[in-house]
């Protein structure tokens, strides 16, 4: 009587579909993670234009609602409506009105606020009232990290307004770099400029810089 044999697959053929399935196995693998790791990128790239550009709609709500309100620090000192620069206690300071008030509260529209640099981030202060006691306490925000330098410039005066080599925006480099009162003369007046210049320096980014027109008080 003759042997029946079944029908199947030589070792050599299991082991080439073994390798087949590998080798597409590896390059959907791969695929799969190009994608995976583009949408990271490109969510990361997304979350941080947000930031950028929730930051400067900030710093420019703040500066387009300028009020020309000096205020008393926490040591009893006034401080100017405006400001800021290298020479002065915070990169920027200012009296903003448009301080909104949902709920009816007793306290002022007009709200006191700073921008600093701290821990290559970039914080807004805000306070509770426009002429502090030694005991406020501002609400800080970190607004934007990974900020390496803060500066700004200021312009005195429209007649000092001269265009760039391009023309394209301003030429700022002999701006002043601070806005506070002379020391020779602390009780006077420091009126506040008619424009400035703030720059960011992101260690992703680049140098970002925007000009700011004070509304006329």
């Amino acid at each position: 009587m003759p042997v029946s044999r079944t029908a199947g697959f030589t070792l050599v053929e299991v082991l080439i579909a073994l390798s087949i399935t590998a080798f597409v196995a590896s390059i959907a693998y791969s695929s799969l993670s190009t994608v995976i790791i583009g949408m990271e990128s490109t969510r990361e790239n997304s979350e941080r234009a947000y930031a950028v550009n929730r930051a400067w709609m900030i710093i420019s709500r703040d500066l387009r609602h300028f009020t020309d309100r000096p205020v008393r620090d926490e040591f009893g000192e006034r401080e100017p409506a405006l400001q800021g620069g290298q020479a002065a206690r915070f990169p920027l300071s200012l009296t903003r009105s448009g301080w909104h008030n949902p709920v009816a509260h007793l306290r002022s529209n007009l709200q006191r606020v700073n921008y600093r640099l701290e821990d290559e981030a970039l914080w807004r202060d805000s306070y509770p009232v426009l002429d502090r006691a030694a005991d406020t306490e501002p609400d800080s925000v970190k607004l934007l990290e990974d900020v390496e330098y803060l500066g700004l410039a200021f312009l005195d005066s429209l007649g000092s307004v001269q265009p760039s080599r391009d023309s394209a925006t301003l030429d700022s480099r002999n701006w002043p770099e601070s806005w506070v009162v002379d020391t020779s003369q602390p009780d006077t007046l420091l009126v506040p400029p008619v424009a400035l210049q703030i720059t960011l320096q992101l260690s992703d980014w680049g140098e970002m810089r925007r000009f700011y027109e004070l509304p006329a008080q």
